[in-house]
């Protein structure tokens, strides 16, 4: 894969997730051998969702992940830039107030979220830091954000198995499971581009975000960020 295929529009991410949005779920458990459903609670652990809370839930797809802080009692507003995705969790769940938007111009308020947080979605933000520094302004004072996403591995010789995974085995896999192979081809080059656990840290940083940090999941295959608006 080419650089340039990295260097997708806007508008063609949203039409690549549009296209698998229908077996999504099942092909990122199958992908993930599993894992990815583990990632979920480890996300709901972390927000920590309470009756009474607004939490955004940005890149929320078919809205699976938004599912256990409405049953904790908060309010959820699952965001996503693909209609598909959001058209088959309107199906999935139409209890949620699923909702469209771009990450780098949020149609809410300053400061009216508790809690703001993305999983597996940021990466394909196409200015990360613009995405980070909206997530900013739509919580308010005292609030916090809550991170998933692929990572970096902390033990060389498993990265390399990881990445060779990536690369070679992750799209004949993809292409018995997924109605559109060729987008987790882009994802997977995508998560081998993306910045490590220290690199997104300071990037929460630059975009006004206080007392960062991070704790690995799966051996920092994923790694949950976390910060807070002071």
């Amino acid at each position: 894969m080419t650089r340039a295929s990295l260097d997708k529009q806007p508008h063609e991410v949203a039409a690549m997730f549009d296209d698998v949005a229908e077996k999504y779920d099942r092909t990122n458990d199958v992908l993930s051998l599993g894992q990815a459903r583990a990632w979920r609670r480890a996300v709901a652990d972390a927000v920590a969702a309470e009756p009474g809370q607004l939490i955004l839930d940005l890149g929320a797809g078919t809205g699976t992940s938004s599912l256990p802080f409405a049953e904790a009692g908060a309010k959820v507003v699952p965001c996503d830039f693909s209609t598909g995705m959001l058209a088959e969790g309107k199906r999935r769940h139409p209890e949620l107030p699923l909702t469209a938007g771009d990450a780098t111009r949020l149609p809410f308020a300053d400061g009216t979220f508790d809690t703001v947080t993305i999983s597996f979605a940021l990466r394909n933000v196409q200015d990360t830091d613009a995405g980070l520094r909206e997530m900013h302004r739509v919580t308010r004072p005292g609030g916090k954000i809550v991170i998933c996403e692929f990572s970096t591995p902390t033990w060389t010789p498993f990265r390399t198995v990881y990445t060779e995974y990536l690369m070679r085995a992750l799209p004949p896999v993809a292409t018995a499971v997924s109605s559109n192979p060729d987008a987790y081809v882009y994802l997977a080059e995508s998560i081998r581009s993306w910045p490590d656990q220290p690199a997104l840290a300071a990037k929460l940083q630059q975009a006004g975000w206080s007392k960062v940090a991070w704790r690995n999941l799966t051996g920092g295959i994923v790694a949950l960020h976390r910060g807070f608006r002071a």
